[in-house]
This record gives C-alpha cells, structure tokens and sequence, in this order.
C-alpha cells in the first residue's frame, strides 16, 4: 500500500513562494487564504546564526487527529497514497479539525467548510506531481510514495540528514524537511 509524502530540501528553498502562488491557482483558494506558506526559521545566537526557510502546509499524518476528531466523516483518509482529504458537502464547519491540528494547517472556506492541502489529488490521480512541486524554480520539492524504497522520496530521506515538524505530537506526519 502506498504512502504518499513529500521531502523539501531546505537548502535549496529560497522561499520565492512560486509554490503558493501555483496551489492557490490549480485549487482556485479564496483570496486570503492559503493551503500552503513560507516559513523562516532563524536559530542560534549573533554571529552563529542558522536560517531554514521551508515551504509549509498538511503534513497528511498518519495519525491524523483532524480525521478522528471529526464528526461526520467528512475528514478522511484517501485509498490513495493515505492522503488526508475533506469531502466538502459532508462538512459541517464545526471546526474541531482545525482545533486538533497541531499544524494550523486548515481553515473555514467562505463557503462553510474546512479546507486545506490536498497534494492535488486530481493531479496526482492522472501521474502528475501537486501543482507546488511541479512550478518550483529550485526543484527542492519531492513529491512520491514513501512506503516504496527506490522512490525519490525514500533515497532522499536515506541519504540526507531531515527532520518533520513537532514529531512529540505524534501524528507521524507525512512531509519531511532535508537539512
């Protein structure tokens, strides 16, 4: 069975947002809202600094709370690649998926419903990479199946050194930073 993830090298993002801009116009995103975002994460102290800048959005945890604490089924897990999707017209806008992410990851669409990355299921069910991934200038997007050793994904994240975002959430998220 297939797990679908992605892998971002961070040092080669330059955070030039190509990806947002391209995930709010494949998945047409109201106007102030966003499925994915750059982060800059400053660490350390004058003069030994470190700077990561990463692309940000859904980690499609494995665990995802957003799916259990959800009262209708709308949050669900796709039979494709494990991605976590919403069925908009089965949503009813109660927000206890967005209280349980720990990624901020989702927001109410001015039409009621809970929205949030997809990994562009519709493309990657016609064998295209998410729309993000398949605009940025720096190519350090990999989008791939992570249960499938001689993936992209699964060499990059046995050859380099990475990380997730707050793994002590424990909902084994499915997008992993190279450093």
């Amino acid at each position: 069975m297939s797990r679908y993830g992605m892998v971002i090298d961070t040092t080669k993002c330059v955070g030039c947002k190509d990806c947002v801009v391209a995930c709010k116009t494949e998945n047409n995103v109201p106007e102030g809202y966003n499925r994915d975002w750059i982060v800059q994460d400053v660490n350390g102290k004058f003069p030994d600094l470190t700077m990561e800048i990463r692309s940000e959005r859904c980690n499609h945890c494995t665990t995802a709370p957003c799916v259990s604490c959800c009262p209708t089924g709308a949050s669900h897990i796709h039979e494709l690649g494990g991605v976590v999707l919403v069925t908009n017209n089965e949503c009813i806008g109660c927000k206890a998926c967005i209280a349980s992410c720990p990624y901020d990851a989702r927001f109410i669409h001015p039409d009621g419903y809970a929205d949030k990355c997809t990994f562009c299921i519709h493309r990657v069910e016609k064998g295209l990479d998410p729309a993000c991934v398949s605009v940025c200038p720096t190519h350090c997007m990999t989008f791939g199946d992570l249960n499938d050793a001689n993936s992209q994904v699964s060499k990059l994240l046995n050859s380099r050194k990475h990380h997730s975002l707050m793994p002590e959430a424990g909902t084994e998220p499915n997008i992993f930073y190279l450093m």
